[in-house]
């Protein structure tokens, strides 16, 4: 399946390409774990030189919902928690990973993290997420993608995505 040109992930706040407001995340997928690369911008300003927290909150919801791709979910956040370790600086790339570590029926969960390029731990989650119902999935399998054949609606594909602008 390919993505359409008038696909709406195009306008995603947190990886769409076409979003000038967005976080502009560019995400990878390797097996059921996500990594990504984000810079916070001088519009995602909380204290001066820092990122407003709200942002790095929407930076590890994206995460995790790209671990529900790779895990072959279509999922909504049903619950999050973050702990901030330290402030987010602002034109600095910082490094995002994400991964699904447990599925119980229709619930899913995941933990996602954000570190400098040092390693250092800015910001983790944890978060808890429920597949949306087999009619809604055909939905937005049919809403995000163009078939090229006639397959039965799964999972999003498992493949990476990029973002023009590089951070």
């Amino acid at each position: 399946m390919l993505e359409p040109d008038d696909s709406p992930r195009h306008w995603c706040f947190g990886c769409g390409d076409r979003n000038p407001e967005g976080l502009g995340i560019v995400f990878e997928i390797d097996g059921r774990r996500v990594t990504g690369r984000f810079s916070a911008r001088q519009v995602h300003q909380g204290f001066p030189g820092l990122a407003h927290g709200g942002i790095a909150a929407a930076v590890l919801d994206e995460a995790m919902g790209w671990a529900m791709y790779a895990a072959g979910a279509w999922a909504m956040t049903a619950r999050m928690e973050v702990k901030y370790r330290r402030p987010l600086p602002l034109g600095e790339p910082l490094a995002l990973q994400a991964e699904v570590v447990r599925e119980r029926g229709r619930w899913l969960e995941a933990e996602g993290a954000i570190r400098r390029a040092t390693g250092e731990m800015l910001a983790q989650a944890k978060g808890l997420f429920v597949r949306v119902p087999p009619e809604k999935a055909l939905e937005l399998q049919e809403f995000f993608l163009v078939p090229q054949s006639a397959e039965a609606a799964g999972p999003p594909p498992r493949r990476q995505r990029s973002h023009p602008r590089a951070p």
